[in-house]
C-alpha cells in the first residue's frame, strides 16, 4: 500500500526535501556569509508554505520552534506559528481516496454529514467536520498519503543532522533524542494508539472541570482514520488582552492539564504547540491532539521531585542522586553545577510562595539566555548525553512556560505544584498508571520501524 514505508517512498521523499528547501538553504546561507540582499519576510513565506507542503516531521521542528517567543526573528515565528492552524490542505480527491479506503465505498452515507474542505490541517494529518447520524457533531482526523515513508525518512535525514552537529558542538550528544524522536513519530502515524491515549486522558483527568476531552468514535476509527467529537474553542492567545482573572484562570487550567497526569499517572503531553489545544468561554481548555505521549516510569518522576527539593533546600547529593536516577551519567562536580544552573531557572517560579509571572523578566525569550548559558558551560566541562526521558518533559516545561508567559499569567506556582505532588508515592503512582492503562488500552511497546520491502513489519508484543 501506498501509505506503508517504502524504499521509493523514503527515495522521492528525500528528493522532495533537497527540491523545497534546498534554494531556500541557499539563500539564507548567501545572506550569512556573502552579505546577499534577502527579503526575510518573503523568504519566511517561503519556508513556511515549503514545510506545509512537505507534511511530516520537518513541519513539527517549526512548530516547536514557533511555541518559544523570540527564539526565531519575528518574521518567522509569525509564518512558522501559522504551521500550527493554518497549513496547506489535501484536495477532495485525497479525502475521497483515504475515507474509502478507511471505511469502505459508500462511507459518506455513515455520516449525516461531512465536510469537503479541512477545517485545520496539521503535519502528519487534515481534520474535517462531520455530523453524525445521532446528531453529535465530529471531528474526522485523516492522515496524510505515505507518511511512514516520510517519517522514516525524515529521521534518517535528522540522524544525519545530528552527526555533523556533534563534529562542531561537543556540548550535546543527541544520541538518544532522535531515539526518542523515532519512537514518538513513529507512534504518532498509529491513530488507533491516540485513540488510546485518548481514552486514558478522559480517564485521568475525569475530575477536572477545567478540561476537556474529545470522546473516540470508536466504529468511525481506523489506523489512519481517527473520528472523535467536536469542541468549540478558540485560539487561547486570543486572551491575551483579557482581565488578569480569565487570563490566570486559562494558564491555572493548563497547569492542570499537562500536570495532573504526569504526577498522578507518569503521563505527559509532549507537544503543547498552540495548534493541540483551544479555550472556551469560561475559560476552561480543550486538549485536542494526543499523538505524542510519554508514558514513564514511576521512579522518574520521584526524580523530578527529589531535584525540586533539592533545588529547594540546596541539597546536592540529593541532585545528583536525582539526575542519576533519570540516566544522566554525572562525572564530576562541575556538570552537577551546570545542571543545576538550568533546574534553578525551571524551578524558579515553583520555589515562591507568592503570586508571580513564570518568568520576572520582560526579555521575551523564556529560557534562551538561560538555554545560551548552559550550552557553553557543557561544552566548557567536556558535554552531556541527556537520557531520552528527559526530551519530551524539558519541552512540555519549555513550551508551557512561553503559553504563561504570552498570557502574563500571575499565579502562586508553588502552592498549585506542592499541591500535586503532596503524599506523592512511587508504588501508589505505580499501581494507579498500570490500572488506567489498562482501562485504556494503551500498547506499551513503542511501534518499530517497518520494513522497506513494502510491507509494514509486525506489531511488537506489549512490554510491562
Amino acid at each position: 500500500m501506498a501509505d506503508e514505508d517504502s524504499l521509493g517512498g523514503r527515495l522521492s521523499r528525500y528528493a522532495r526535501v533537497s527540491t523545497r528547501m534546498g534554494g531556500l538553504a541557499a539563500r539564507l546561507a548567501g545572506q550569512r556569509y556573502l552579505g546577499w540582499d534577502l527579503d526575510r519576510s518573503k523568504h519566511a513565506a517561503e519556508l513556511r508554505e515549503a514545510l506545509g507542503g512537505l507534511k511530516g516531521p520537518l513541519m513539527k521542528v517549526a512548530q516547536i520552534l514557533s511555541t518559544i517567543p523570540d527564539a526565531l526573528p519575528a518574521e518567522y515565528a509569525g509564518e512558522l506559528g501559522q504551521l500550527q492552524a493554518d497549513a496547506p490542505s489535501m484536495g477532495w480527491p485525497f479525502v475521497k481516496r483515504r475515507m474509502t479506503t478507511e471505511l469502505g465505498p459508500g462511507w459518506e452515507k455513515r455520516f449525516a454529514s461531512f465536510e469537503r474542505e479541512a477545517a485545520r490541517a496539521a503535519s502528519l494529518g487534515q481534520v474535517h467536520r462531520a455530523t453524525g447520524h445521532d446528531g453529535r457533531r465530529l471531528a474526522c482526523k485523516l492522515q496524510y498519503p505515505d507518511m511512514a515513508s516520510a517519517v522514516e525518512a525524515d529521521l534518517r535525514q535528522l540522524s544525519w543532522i545530528f552527526s555533523i552537529y556533534r563534529r562542531y558542538d561537543s556540548a550535546i550528544d543527541p544520541g538518544e533524542i532522535h531515539g526518542e524522536i523515532a519512537d514518538r513519530l513513529r507512534e504518532e502515524l498509529d491513530y488507533a494508539r491516540e485513540a488510546a491515549h485518548m481514552r486514558l486522558y478522559r480517564l485521568m483527568l475525569a475530575e477536572e472541570a477545567g478540561v476537556h476531552i474529545p470522546e473516540v468514535v470508536d466504529d468511525l476509527s481506523t489506523r489512519r482514520l481517527l473520528t472523535m467529537t467536536w469542541l468549540d474553542g478558540a485560539p487561547l492567545l486570543s486572551l491575551k488582552d483579557a482581565p488578569i482573572e480569565e487570563r490566570n484562570a486559562a494558564a491555572y487550567n493548563m497547569f492542570r492539564a499537562w500536570y495532573v497526569p504526569f504526577y498522578y499517572y507518569g503521563v505527559i503531553h509532549g507537544d503543547p504547540h498552540l495548534g493541540n489545544y483551544t479555550v472556551r468561554e469560561d475559560r476552561s481548555i480543550n486538549l485536542l491532539d494526543f499523538g505524542c505521549i510519554r508514558i514513564f516510569e514511576p521512579r522518574f518522576v520521584q526524580g523530578v521531585i527529589d531535584l525540586y527539593r533539592a533545588i529547594q533546600t540546596d541539597d546536592r547529593a540529593l541532585a545528583v542522586h536525582a539526575y542519576e536516577s533519570w540516566g544522566f551519567k554525572i562525572v564530576n562536580d562541575e556538570m552537577v553545577d551546570v545542571l543545576n544552573i538550568w533546574a534553578q531557572f525551571v524551578y524558579a517560579p515553583l520555589l515562591e510562595d507568592r503570586d508571580r509571572r513564570i518568568q520576572d523578566s520582560d526579555s521575551g525569550a523564556y529560557g534562551a539566555e538561560v538555554a545560551g548559558k548552559v550550552h557553553e558551560e557543557l561544552r566548557r566541562v567536556g558535554g552531556v548525553r541527556p537520557p531520552r526521558e528527559f526530551v519530551f518533559v524539558d519541552r512540555a516545561a519549555i513550551g508551557l512556560g512561553s503559553v504563561f508567559m504570552h498570557l502574563k499569567a500571575e499565579i502562586n506556582w508553588h502552592r498549585l505544584f506542592e499541591t500535586l505532588i503532596e503524599g506523592f508515592d512511587v508504588e501508589t503512582m505505580a499501581a494507579r498508571q498500570a490500572d488506567a492503562i489498562a482501562q485504556a488500552g494503551v500498547p506499551l511497546a513503542p511501534p518499530q520501524p517497518a520494513a522497506t520491502s513494502g510491507r509494514t513489519s509486525s506489531p511488537s508484543s506489549p512490554r510491562p
